[in-house]
Order: structure tokens, then sequence, then C-alpha cells
């Protein structure tokens, strides 16, 4: 396991019975029950973030199709957290001998800003995960995410870079094929974050690109590909079905059992032996546990820290883990099979902070502790238009009915009353206005790759 820096900044010292916090849906709801359970004078409250919001990642599809504006999806940590400390930076390591944890700071350009080394009496690992890559050639060097709003908000323009760039080449065969390659959107991964991306951008597109000269809005083509054998799997086989048929009605050509064999300048070659000329790779094959996990050196479950029932973590005093990088025991699923963790789910992170900061206060003497468990209420799919797909309860439902209870659960689950009346009001206006087609960001290709968006944390580029 690396050791901690010793280096310490002369503005940060270390204040006995310091508790230290990091994270994204977790973490933020663990600070919020923490703050609402202790005493003022119980505890100093720290959280270490790479920015100083909550991003609401379930709507980036929306801030993509230029539905929601972003800054309406990010939870300002500061207004919400009052009694907490935000130090914007990313954990390096975590050395659970020296209770301390390592943080780098990085200046506006990404550059290595400053270190710092904190200690702490309990420590709440929540770094949640990032999108998963496999080692397939040319991916890292052109694959785009939506992880991040840079991701969503680059994605956003580079379409109508290559819209104006294909409206712009001269008529004529010997151009037909880099038009084809510009108007091209191919897409890995048909799970939940793919097929939501691919359906909103392709309605968006399909409202706007009319307004090109030499563009007309058939000519945009769009492939989904993925290795599973179903769409959103994650909502079984019956609403699976009902989201491939919306997709296919659309003209979007979904490919299932097949992936990406190379990424090559201006053209995607699969595993099947096709070969699809394209300017642009949206890559959404899942998620993966954030690294920095394995620097506690303590058993690991498919990349995701163990933890008990309780989300403390085992061998290692003081310490609890929740949200996309712990392993958690889904107690709601136990069965004669044993007990199965809980998912990667923005859902299952928003209760286990809840479950974290209770459990860690009373770790201090404040009420107390119990084990997680949570019966998980299901998952919606926006696709666009009036088609979604949704399982509240176990209640299978699609179309309009299904776009209402997710654009619901959306508003209720976004923790900012400020925030829900903003992405409502963006909702209706966007119902009630023609869609949007200005490039308002200049963001550069190589900062908004899979590669490198994704890598805030200063662990990840060691």
């Amino acid at each position: 396991m690396p050791r901690p820096r010793t280096s310490r900044s002369p503005h940060e010292p270390v204040p006995p019975g310091g508790r230290r916090r990091r994270g994204g849906f977790a973490g933020y709801h663990a600070l919020r029950t923490l703050e609402k359970t202790l005493p003022a004078d119980a505890a100093e409250l720290v959280l270490v973030n790479p920015s100083d919001y909550l991003l609401y990642s379930p709507l980036l599809p929306d801030v993509s199709a230029g539905v929601v504006e972003p800054r309406h999806i990010a939870v300002s940590l500061r207004q919400q957290l009052r009694r907490t400390r935000v130090v914007l930076g990313s954990a390096t390591a975590v050395d659970t001998a020296t209770r301390t944890v390592s943080v780098r700071t990085t200046d506006d350009g990404g550059a290595t800003d400053g270190e710092l080394e904190l200690h702490y009496d309990r420590l709440v690992l929540v770094p949640g995960s990032i999108t998963r890559q496999f080692d397939i050639p040319g991916v890292a060097e052109r694959a785009h995410g939506v992880k991040t709003l840079v991701e969503a908000q680059f994605l956003r323009d580079h379409l109508l870079r290559q819209l104006d760039r294909a409206d712009a080449l001269p008529a004529g065969p010997e151009h037909d094929a880099e038009r084809r390659a510009r108007l091209t959107v191919v897409a890995v991964g048909a799970g939940y974050t793919g097929t939501e991306i691919v359906a909103q951008l392709q309605y968006w597109l399909g409202t706007i690109a009319a307004r090109w000269s030499r563009v007309d809005p058939a000519d945009v083509r769009w492939v989904l590909i993925d290795l599973a054998e179903s769409v959103l799997p994650e909502l079984g086989p019956e609403l699976g079905e009902k989201a491939l048929g919306a997709l296919r009605r659309r003209g979007i050509d979904v490919r299932l059992g097949v992936t990406v064999k190379e990424a090559r300048e201006g053209e995607t070659e699969l595993t099947d032996g096709s070969t699809i000329p394209s300017r642009t790779l949206i890559w959404g094959a899942g998620v993966a546990a954030s690294p920095l996990v394995a620097t506690l050196d303590r058993p690991l479950q498919k990349g995701r820290l163990v933890v008990e029932a309780d989300l403390s973590v085992p061998g290692a005093d003081g310490v609890f883990a929740g949200g996309d990088a712990a392993a958690v025991p889904d107690l709601a699923r136990r069965g004669d099979e044993g007990t199965p963790v809980t998912p990667p789910t923005a859902q299952h992170a928003q209760r286990q902070g809840t479950a974290l900061g209770r459990n860690v206060a009373a770790s201090l003497g404040f009420g107390r502790a119990k084990p997680y468990r949570h019966r998980d209420l299901g998952l919606v799919a926006d696709l666009g238009g009036w088609d979604a797909i949704a399982k509240p309860l176990g209640i299978k439902l699609h179309g309009p009915l299904a776009k209402a209870v997710a654009r619901g659960y959306h508003l209720y689950a976004l923790p900012s009353m400020a925030n829900r009346v903003r992405v409502g009001s963006d909702w209706l206006l966007a119902a009630l206005l023609p869609a949007q087609s200005v490039e308002v960001t200049r963001i550069r290709p190589d900062q908004a790759l899979v590669s490198t968006a994704q890598q805030s944390q200063a662990h990840l580029r060691r």
C-alpha cells in the first residue's frame, strides 16, 4: 500500500477530534445526516472533493440534449452543507495505520497545486466509480463518456460541430464518405447510461437537423452496440424489449452480442468484422469502482471494497465505506445462495449515505448503529420525447406514464429545492419552446475523453 506523503500545508492544521469525509451521493447524504445528528461541538466535518458541487449524474443525458442547463444539476456543497468544510482536491492514498489521508489539490488548469496530509478519527470512503474501460486499441484516444459535466457539454457541442462540418462539405460523391462519417454516431453500452444518452441525443438531433442546408434528419445515423443480448437488462426482459422496440422504431441501429474491436481515426471496427465510418464514439459500457479503495490494502470484491452490513470496513478501525466503490451486503435480497451486494446505483448510494451518517454518529456516541437494508424502488429510463421505461416498486410502465414517473423521481431525488425548481422550469421550457442548437462551450476533445475527463482523482494518474 502506498504510504502517504509527509508534507503538510502550513494553513492546514490537524484539529483534535476531526472527522474526514469525501464523495458524491453517499458522501453528501452522510454529511447531511451528520450535520443533523451531531451537536455542533462534537466534531469537525471535512469533505475532500474535486469540485464544489454534487453532480446529479442521472440527468447528464438531459444536459447533453440541451434540455437542462448544466449548473441546474450541480448542487452547491457550501450552500447545502453549512457545517462542513470543503477541501477541493483528490485523495491519493489512505494509511489506516497512521489514520491519514493524502490529498492532492489542483489549480484551474488541472496542474498540481499542493499536497495535504489530513488526519482523521473517522473516515468515510465514498469515491464513487469511473467509466469501465477495456484494453481495446484506440478507445482511450477516441472514446467519450457521459459521467461528468465536461463530457456531457462536450458531446452536445461536438455533435453540433459535426453537423456544421457535414453541411459545409461541397456537394459531390468524393465527399460522401466524410459526410457519412460525420453524421454517424457509434455508442457502446446498451445499459442504463448508454441507452438513455443515445435515445435522448437522437431525439434532440432529429428535431434540429433540418436547420442545416445540406443535412437531412434521416442522414444522421445512430448505432448502439453491446455484448449483452438485451437492452436495459437492469429493467428485465419485458421492458427491455419495449425499449428496444422504441429505439428501432426511431431508426436507431441496435446491435447486440457485439462490441468494439478497434477504434481508428474516422471509423470503428466491431468484433463481428464490420467497420462503421464514424467521427463520434460514445462509451457507456458500465462502471468500475474508483481505484482509491485499493490503496487501503483491504479485501476487494470485483474491485469494490468489502464492508460489513453496518458499512464499516473490516480490519480498518474507524473507516466506513459505501456507494459505488463498496461491496455492500444487500440484506433485502438475501436468499438461499447467500447475500448479494447492492448494485452501483444512485438510489443505493443516497440511502447508504444516510446510513453512513447514522452509523458514524453512533460510533461517536450519538444514536444507534443499524445494518444497511433497502429494497430497491426500481429504475427509470428517459428515452427522449414521450418514450420512457420505468419499473417503480415492480410495476412495469412505458410511454408517457413512465415519463411522468421518471421525471417525478428525479425531482424527488434532487437534494435541493432550488435545483428542483430550475430543472422543472427547464423541462417546461423545453416542452413549450423549440429545441436549442447553439454551441456555447469550447472544450477541447482531449479534455473530454474517458481517459482524461474522469481523472480528477489524482491517484488515477499514478
